[in-house]
């Protein structure tokens, strides 16, 4: 049965029977690569995030949401595409004010809300997993004028792979955590590709950085991209 399942799902269901979901402490950073306390915070949003509104896609157990809740005072909604996931980050973090959790899958959300908002991010979340062509243009209507989208994904070079050279997603795997390997499809794009597919759906490539793992054989692990709504 579990062979079938999302591989989505297989992944929450071994994080929640390895460690009941539980109320967890508010991180004290924001992490967007593999590696923890490396790279920015919420300054690559470029704004206040007080009383802002901001959307996650891809919220997973909800560590980011709820720091930005917490930390910033932003009014933050995590989307999950698995239902388990966004139990458990309730179960983690649903005390808090200012922080929503939904499950969808991040295309669906974005074509049925019509709200605007200061920020969009992902975190290995739906930017990558999701066709571009479908969800970028979605993002950037609902996005306000000026503000910025920011999303991390696997580095298409990561352990000497080749990025992505059409617009098709290309064969990859998730790691469970118990070390198994479920298959995936994943848009494996470089910053040119990515900035290409950002331009036509209206929003401007404004940064793109690699971070390297020394435990991944010198090979940058994780690409983080910033763009703005024009």
């Amino acid at each position: 049965m579990l062979a079938q399942a999302s591989p989505w799902y297989v992944h929450a269901l071994q994080r929640t029977e390895a460690r009941p979901a539980e109320p967890l402490s508010v991180p004290a950073r924001m992490e967007w690569t593999t590696r923890l306390g490396r790279g920015p915070g919420a300054e690559i949003f470029g704004v206040d995030l007080g009383g802002k509104r901001v959307l996650e896609l891809g919220c997973g157990p909800g560590h980011n949401a709820a720091y930005l809740a917490t930390r910033h005072g932003a009014r933050v909604t995590g989307v999950d595409l698995v239902g388990l996931q966004v139990r458990r980050a309730r179960s983690h973090y649903g005390r808090l004010s200012n922080l929503t959790f939904v499950a969808g899958h991040a295309l669906h959300y974005l074509q049925a809300s019509d709200e605007r908002f200061d920020a969009i991010y992902s975190v290995f979340g739906a930017v990558g997993l999701v066709a571009p062509e479908l969800l970028l243009p979605a993002v950037a209507q609902h996005l306000k004028p000026g503000r910025t989208l920011a999303f991390s994904t696997p580095h298409p070079q990561r352990g000497g792979r080749r990025p992505t050279t059409g617009d098709q997603p290309c064969h990859d795997y998730v790691t469970l955590p118990d070390r198994t390997r479920l298959p995936i499809a994943r848009w494996d794009f470089d910053t040119g590709r990515w900035e290409k597919h950002l331009d036509r759906a209206g929003l401007w490539l404004t940064s793109a950085r690699e971070f390297h793992d020394a435990r991944a054989g010198g090979w940058p692990t994780t690409l983080l991209i910033t763009a703005r709504k024009l």
